[in-house]
């Protein structure tokens, strides 16, 4: 089923798809495990050099503040992430690498800002971090941080399967008024120009990041809503469960990449 489109200018697929003459009947075949590449490898040398030294990545900006709320006393019990956790640079290693994962209490998986909010809102007892606030995103950046350069290991919990699934297909259904699917660019035309940017792979090895083109940190779910309107579709709300499948099913496809968080993207 093709969304509504919302009042929005042509983006980046209809650059593709008009400017390069791109072909929407090509098989949709994703790239083999030897051809896999984070978005780090298309980069020009000077925004790979900028990811890899944490005194120029702006990313670590949001680390910084995300220490310093991991020991921040909120709610009526005054509690810290810290006071349950400990030092996040053990209690955190690797969990990053395998979210999203099923969660029992809401019978169905939640990513990692879903899961920041879970223990806010039922062990510190204080309100949710709204999605895309500058907090919620230094959490999961310092949190995401402490599995930098461990492989991402997918949950293998079977309850999980019904809903990767259904992130396979939101993958490769065709969406919006330009009836294009996420696969028809990051799986068809990986490693083709578009403008002056190399189309990607898909794979979510470094979020929440810093985007050049943003001047910002973003989530995941800020890049899916951008790619939705880019294809002239109406995007999910943020904290849809249809993005948390779609992250579900790309952090499997990406099984075995190194985490990269937090990574800067043109």
């Amino acid at each position: 089923m093709i969304r509504s489109p919302p009042r929005a200018r042509w983006g980046a697929a209809a650059v593709l798809a008009l400017g390069l003459g791109v072909s929407l009947a090509i098989a949709q075949t994703a790239p083999p495990a030897s051809e896999r590449k984070s978005g780090f490898a298309f980069m020009s040398p000077e925004s790979q050099a900028m990811q890899m030294d944490d005194a120029a990545n702006p990313g670590m900006l949001w680390v910084a503040e995300g220490e310093t709320l991991w020991t921040t006393k909120v709610g009526p019990d005054n509690r810290s992430c810290a006071d349950c956790h400990g030092d996040a640079a053990v209690s955190m290693k690797g969990v990053a690498a395998r979210y999203p994962a099923y969660f029992e209490e809401e019978h169905r998986p939640v990513d990692l800002q879903g899961r920041i909010n879970l223990c806010r809102q039922a062990r510190q007892k204080t309100a949710a971090l709204p999605y895309e606030s500058r907090e919620l995103l230094a959490l999961a950046a310092f949190i995401g941080k402490q599995s930098r350069g461990m492989p991402i290991t997918p949950a293998t919990d079977a309850r999980l399967e019904p809903f990767r699934a259904q992130g396979q297909a939101l993958y490769e259904q065709r969406q919006g008024q330009l009836n294009f699917s996420c696969a028809n660019c990051h799986d068809d035309n990986w490693g083709r120009r578009l403008g002056s940017s190399v189309i990607p792979q898909a794979h979510p090895t470094g979020y929440p990041l810093y985007r050049l083109e943003w001047q910002d940190m973003g989530s995941l779910q800020r890049r899916f809503r951008n790619c939705m309107v880019g294809v002239r579709a109406e995007p999910y709300p943020y904290g849809a469960p249809e993005y948390i499948n779609l992250e579900l099913f790309l952090m499997t496809g990406a099984k075995g990449m190194l985490v990269e968080t937090p990574a800067v993207r043109p």
